[in-house]
Formats: structure tokens, sequence, C-alpha cells
């Protein structure tokens, strides 16, 4: 009996530190407990993110290093959501409600109700540790969440 894998996605504003940190971290522990879920992530205002330099924030490579993810060398550039996105996931989380559910209903409305919401802020409101800890632990809990209930 072969498994299918499937999509999930994480949303956040630039796909450079939030939802980037979610995917990486996601799959590394998705893929040590043999959950047959494979975890991508956008942006939705790509254009907000003008000062982020590189394919990734260091503060969150940085992190997953610590956890035994490496992301050097072939990490690709942050990339917009689209509808295709949306269709192709079983499963959307944004990292923050109050951030990018207006974003969903004005760039995505078709989609905003689909989407579950967490509350993780960006760096103007959280510093990177605590939002970065914070996502690890409901990154940790949705994988025992898919464990369990598949």
């Amino acid at each position: 009996m072969s498994t299918s894998t499937s999509t999930l996605l994480f949303l956040c504003t630039g796909n450079y530190y939030r939802s980037r940190f979610a995917e990486h971290l996601f799959n590394e522990l998705a893929r040590r407990a043999g959950l047959p879920w494979m975890a991508d992530s956008r942006g939705l205002a790509l254009e907000r993110g003008a000062h982020n330099v590189g394919p990734i924030s260091q503060a969150a490579a940085r992190e997953l290093q610590k956890h035994g993810v490496n992301v050097d060398g072939n990490e690709r550039m942050p990339r917009s959501a689209t509808d295709a996105d949306f269709t192709a996931a079983r499963r959307v989380i944004a990292l923050d409600e109050s951030e990018h559910c207006p974003l969903m209903s004005e760039r995505f409305p078709a989609w905003a109700s689909r989407v579950e919401y967490w509350l993780i802020h960006d760096l103007d409101r959280t510093d990177a540790a605590s939002a970065l800890s914070q996502i690890e632990t409901a990154v940790r809990g949705l994988v025992e969440e898919l464990g369990t209930n598949g």
C-alpha cells in the first residue's frame, strides 16, 4: 500500500523569515517522524521585504542549524503565493492572523477562509528569538497532531 504525500503551505509576508523557518523545521521533524507530509512556503506581500538580503533570514538559518537543518548553498529566493499554491495544499497556515488575514482577504479572498491562522508576530512586534521559539513550539505541536490524526 503506497502512501501519498500531503502538502502543507506556510504563509508569511515576505517568505524570508517566519514561513521559511516553519517550512524547513516542519520538513525535518516530519521526516524524522515518518509523516507523509511535505511543507512549502510563500509570501503574501514580498514587496514589503525590500530590506531582506539574500534567500533566507540569517536568524532563521542559524536557528535551523541548531536543529540540524542546514540551509546554506542551494536555498531559493522568496516566492509569492499564487492560486496554484493554495490549490495544491491540503492545509494552509499563515503565521500571523493580525497581519495575514487582511492580506488574504485583499489578495486571495476565495482562499481566506481556508487558511488556519497562528499568531506569531514579525520583527516589528516580536524579537527573532521569541518568534522563532513560538514557531518551533507550534510546528512541534502540528507534527504531533498530524502523527496522531494523519
